[in-house]
């Protein structure tokens, strides 16, 4: 095993438990040591590949993240795909709140914003096809931003218990505004061209 495999190794292993110690208590209540002790490893080793549990948390974010990207390359439509962030979003519960409590709203924002965007991106691509309309490149990135700017946030609530509706109308509400809007704003004359 090279060098870089077993560092990978010994993330993972930090990574797993963390994320079992989250599922029984807060963030804050997790320490270095426990972590080591799970893992069979010293504190330097701990060290070695993180400056602390926050950078822990947020290189195990990031690679959730990259996990969630390789499984869109399956997804074949919008609605698989907010249904697939969702899925995630609940199984990972305890994670996803203990991150927005130490690191913040935005950073959990970026993640949810990493998956969506060219999903959202791609939705608008379909619905150009659809209309046989061709779209300002800069204009549809903007849009694609704007789409998953409102609905990482409101993932992001709904995740946190802040929003009494449950999942499926989530996702059905989600998908109306897209189906609708998007439609909408491609046929405008003034953003949009026959496609030649």
């Amino acid at each position: 095993m090279t060098n870089e495999e077993l560092s990978l190794q010994t993330k993972n292993a930090l990574a797993a438990a963390l994320k079992n110690a989250m599922a029984k208590k807060r963030l804050a209540k997790i320490s270095v040591s426990e972590l080591c002790t799970t893992c069979n490893v010293n504190r330097k080793t701990f060290y070695y590949h993180f400056q602390d549990i926050y950078a822990l948390l947020k290189w195990m974010l990031e690679q959730e993240a990259i996990d969630v990207v390789k499984n869109f390359d399956l997804i074949v439509n919008t609605e698989e795909a907010i249904r697939f962030v969702m899925d995630y979003a609940e199984q990972n519960k305890h994670i996803i709140n203990g991150a927005f409590d130490s690191m913040g709203y935005e950073e959990i924002k970026r993640f949810f914003y990493n998956d969506l965007v060219s999903v959202l991106y791609g939705a608008i691509e379909e619905a150009e096809k659809d209309l046989h309309v061709q779209t300002d490149p800069q204009f549809k990135r903007f849009l694609a931003d704007f789409y998953t700017e409102a609905s990482a946030s409101l993932l992001i609530e709904w995740t946190k218990n802040h929003m009494s509706q449950d999942k499926e109308t989530v996702i059905r509400n989600l998908l109306s505004i897209f189906r609708i809007s998007i439609h909408a704003i491609l046929v405008d004359k003034d953003i949009s061209s026959p496609c030649g």
